[in-house]
């Protein structure tokens, strides 16, 4: 399967398959704030979600280039799991945006983690985006390679871009 996700798609097509996620959730984006899901018949911080699977046993790594905001932050402290079993690193020069689940299916497009991008805002007040979701497996490879490459800092003593980042994942 390979599906071309535009617009409000990225929600009902790519958001809502975190729900179902088994055993293991990759999430890379360039910006992340605190958008809200459907969790049920409730709407929920994605974080609320994030802690919900992680509390189920899903493993939950993160990466994200900059700082969220205060409304992420505010969100975050609320999930006292997500401070010490959310893996999550800070890569300033991560662009990327993709989801892997479960390391059978991945989608790869511009959506940011945020309600303008991936989330429930309405059509008109939401971001053109474009992206694949496929569960054909050479691509998934290649994007859980190119994740994993930067979750262990394999270009972090070639960066150029040191003094950006506060927290280097490699030293």
């Amino acid at each position: 399967m390979l599906t071309y996700i535009s617009n409000s798609a990225h929600y009902k097509d790519v958001l809502s398959r975190v729900q179902s996620v088994k055993h293991m959730l990759w999430i890379g984006t360039a910006d992340i704030k605190d958008l809200y899901v459907n969790v049920g018949r409730e709407k929920k911080p994605f974080l609320a979600l994030i802690a919900m699977l992680i509390r189920r046993g899903v493993e939950v790594r993160l990466i994200h280039a900059k700082e969220p905001g205060q409304n992420f932050r505010e969100d975050f402290d609320k999930y006292p799991v997500l401070y010490d079993r959310l893996e999550r690193v800070f890569c300033p020069r991560v662009h990327f945006k993709m989801l892997v689940f479960d390391g059978k299916e991945v989608y790869v497009g511009s959506a940011n983690l945020t309600g303008a991008g991936i989330g429930m805002k309405a059509e008109t007040t939401r971001n053109f985006e474009a992206g694949i979701l496929t569960d054909d497996q050479e691509i998934v490879e290649k994007a859980m390679n190119q994740f994993d490459e930067v979750w262990i800092g394999k270009h972090c003593k070639k960066c150029k871009r040191r003094e950006f980042c506060p927290d280097p994942i490699v030293c």
